[in-house]
C-alpha cells in the first residue's frame, strides 16, 4: 500500500511539473534514478511532500530548478528563522552571498573551501538524512581540533553504540546535540539552527545543553577547561572552579 502511495505521489509531482527531466537543467536519467529512491524512503515522502512542493512556485506555478532556503521556510519556519541568525546563515539573512568555509577563521578542510552554506549543504534535501547532518556534514567542513576529536570522545562512543538509526535519538550526543539544540516554542519542539547560539558566552551551553545530562558543577568545570574543550570532552574534568568552592564555603557559613 505504501509503495502505491509513493508511486501516485511521484506521478503527481511529474504531472504538475511537466517534463522535469527536460526542465531541471538537463538532469540525466542516472541522476533521476538516484534521487527518486532517496525521496521515496524519506520523511518528506511520508509527509506527502512531493517534487512540486519544493520545485514549483506556489503563486506563479513556475518550475524552480534549485530551491533556496525560502522553499524550506514554507514548512520549517523556526529552523530557517534561527539558521539566518547564526554564522552559517546570517549572510543570506542580510541579502549577501552565502557563507563559504573559505571565509572562516577556524581551520576548514581544503576540499570544502567553496561550499555555499544553505539548507542543502548539511541536509541532503532528497533523503532528508538527519543522521548524516548531525555529525558527518559538520566534519565535511570543520578541521579544527575540537571537531576532529569528536569521534574519539565519550559522546561519540554513546552515539556509535546506538547503531544505524533513521535519525538521532533523544539520548544521542552529536555535534548537533550541543550546537543545534532542541528547544520548545509553545507546544512545538524545534531544532535551533543558530549554530552560534550556545557558543558565546561559553556558559550559555551549560544551561541550554550540558545540564540536560550532567550536573551543574561537572558542566562548569568542563566548559571552562580549554584543553578539555579542544579534546572534545574525551575525559572527565580535572579542574575545580574557585567560584564554586566559594559558594560552598558561603553556604556552610550561613548554616
Amino acid at each position: 500500500m505504501r509503495k502505491m502511495v509513493v508511486l501516485v505521489m511521484v506521478l503527481l509531482g511529474f504531472f504538475v511539473l511537466g517534463d522535469v527531466r527536460a526542465m531541471a537543467e538537463n538532469l540525466s536519467q542516472a541522476e533521476l534514478d538516484k534521487i527518486n529512491p532517496l525521496w521515496q524512503e524519506s520523511a518528506h515522502a511520508l509527509a506527502e511532500i512531493n517534487c512540486s512542493s519544493c520545485h514549483q512556485d506556489a503563486q506563479t506555478k513556475a518550475f524552480i530548478a534549485q530551491p533556496t532556503y525560502e522553499s524550506c521556510q514554507s514548512c520549517h519556519e523556526q529552523e530557517v528563522e534561527t539558521f539566518l541568525l547564526g554564522k552559517h546563515g546570517i549572510r543570506l539573512g542580510e541579502g549577501m552571498t552565502p557563507l563559504t568555509p573559505g571565509m572562516a577563521h577556524l581551520p576548514m578542510k581544503a576540499s570544502a573551501t567553496g561550499k555555499q552554506m544553505n539548507c542543502n549543504t548539511c541536509h541532503d534535501v532528497h533523503s532528508v538524512n538527519t543522521l548524516q547532518a548531525s555529525v558527518d556534514s559538520c566534519l565535511s567542513c570543520h578541521n579544527d581540533r575540537h571537531s576532529l576529536n569528536y569521534k574519539q570522545s565519550k559522546h561519540a562512543q554513546l552515539f556509535a553504540a546506538q547503531g544505524s538509526l533513521p535519525r538521532p535519538t533523544a539520548e544521542s550526543v552529536t555535534c548537533a546535540t550541543c550546537h543545534l539544540p532542541r528547544q520548545e516554542r509553545g507546544s512545538t519542539v524545534f531544532v535551533n539552527h543558530n549554530n552560534t547560539f550556545t557558543l558565546l558566552p561559553r556558559d550559555r551551553m551549560v544551561k541550554e545543553v550540558c545540564m540536560n545530562c550532567h550536573g551543574m558543577e561537572y558542566s562548569y568545570n568542563s566548559i571552562f577547561d580549554d584543553e578539555l574543550v579542544e579534546a572534545d570532552f574525551s575525559e572527565p574534568p580535572t579542574q575545580q572552579l574557585e567560584s564554586l568552592d566559594m559558594i560552598r564555603a558561603l553556604k556552610q557559613k550561613r548554616k
